[in-house]
């Protein structure tokens, strides 16, 4: 499957606080190549989690995320967020320009090509991965005119015009 290209997505979601009185939530970000549109009407995407990840966790118990599909000039952030083992994402979206999106309160990355906002529709097994559809709640194009990462043979690649 590495000689199948593909965009690259930030999927992201906001982990509520533990109590009211416990420290604030955590913004939570990762890496995705396996995303892909599954309908119009009503408008769906999935997205592929490695079963027992974080991400995989926590939208098993927030079903709000955010989808930034990510720009050829945004590698490094596909990069951090890829990266395996680390204890919080906080600093990584330190110097990140992104919004919080008001109908899931994910971030959304400024510069991607476009964003989503989804609510968990539904949640397949699928061998070692779960297959996550959302529903589409929001969709903009931040930055139309740029060209997208990809993804192809274990490497992040630029389009060639």
């Amino acid at each position: 499957m590495s000689r199948l290209a593909a965009g690259v997505v930030l999927i992201t979601a906001h982990e509520p606080p533990l109590s009211a009185q416990g420290p604030r939530g955590e913004d939570v970000g990762m890496t995705a190549t396996a995303f892909m549109s599954v309908s119009l009407e009503p408008p769906l995407v999935v997205v592929s989690l490695r079963e027992g990840s974080r991400m995989d966790d926590l939208l098993a118990e927030q079903p709000l995320w955010g989808a930034s599909v990510l720009a050829e000039s945004q590698r490094h952030v596909a990069g951090r967020f890829a990266m395996k083992g680390r204890i919080s994402d906080r600093l990584l979206f330190e110097d990140v320009p992104h919004v919080r999106g008001e109908a899931s309160g994910a971030l959304l990355m400024g510069g991607a090509l476009a964003t989503l906002e989804c609510r968990t529709e539904d949640r397949v097994a699928a061998g070692d991965h779960t297959l996550v559809i959302g529903r589409v709640l929001t969709a903009a194009t931040p930055s139309p005119q740029g060209a997208p990462l990809a993804y192809f043979r274990g490497k992040y690649r630029q389009l060639a015009p």
